[in-house]
């Protein structure tokens, strides 16, 4: 084992545009919302909504929908209902597709003796939905969503429930990866030692490295090698 993996107890990794692609189900879900709430999906109320949604990635969905209608809280609560139902539709349609290596990767980093906890900004039950689909169901140690530890990314309430889910004494050696600046936030706000950016996902190199990312790799089949380099996180 290196000496990075000597250092890191537990390897935190984002799901979504990390692990696997969602096809764009989740604006088309959003989409669908917004229509059956009376929105235009061609005005641009809409327009704006989407940007909103999309500049808000990595973070809790059901927060994301909640500040839209944050004047209108029967709406922003049926907002969210729909959404669910709406992914949950898809997913059961269409499903989404694995990173390249994804599953091998997360073996890898069990092998070199690190725990890990696989998290999302979906419910828990659009969680379960995507781990049995995937089949990894018992891929990781634990898996977490917001409303398991109060607030989503970027707040670092997620990263501190794995630590003290897992029974691990310090946070410092945690490994929280992503691809979005929501995600390097909440790696940066719990103390984490290794925050690592991924390109596979929403945000580019320069802006995960603005959020905090202490190193930004092509993929999550990266992350083994970063073990064997502990000069890497450190830069």
């Amino acid at each position: 084992m290196g000496e990075t993996a000597q250092d890191l107890d537990l390897a935190f990794l984002d799901m979504s545009g990390t692990l696997f692609h969602d096809n764009g189900i989740v604006e088309r879900a959003f989409e669908r919302t917004a229509a059956g709430l009376g929105v235009d999906p061609g005005s641009a109320r809409f327009r704006q909504m989407l940007d909103h949604l999309r500049g808000s990635p990595g973070q809790s969905r059901a927060g994301a929908l909640e500040q839209l209608f944050a004047a209108e809280p029967d709406r922003a609560r049926r907002a969210v209902r729909d959404f669910e139902r709406h992914l949950d539709d898809l997913l059961a349609a269409e499903g989404v597709c694995p990173v390249e290596g994804a599953e091998q990767a997360v073996a890898q980093l069990r092998a070199a003796g690190l725990r890990v906890c696989l998290a999302t900004g979906h419910n828990r039950h659009s969680m379960n939905t995507l781990l049995e689909q995937l089949g990894w169901t018992g891929l990781a140690d634990l898996s977490l969503c917001p409303s398991d530890a109060g607030r989503g990314r970027p707040w670092p309430d997620m990263v501190l429930t794995a630590v003290l889910a897992l029974d691990l004494g310090d946070v410092r050696r945690v490994m929280v990866v992503g691809d979005t600046a929501a995600d390097m936030q909440a790696g940066r706000r719990a103390g984490s030692a290794a925050v690592v950016g991924v390109r596979t996902g929403a945000h580019p190199a320069d802006a995960l490295r603005a959020a905090g990312a202490h190193v930004v790799v092509d993929s999550v089949r990266d992350l083994p090698g970063l073990l064997r380099a502990p000069a890497a996180l450190r830069r």
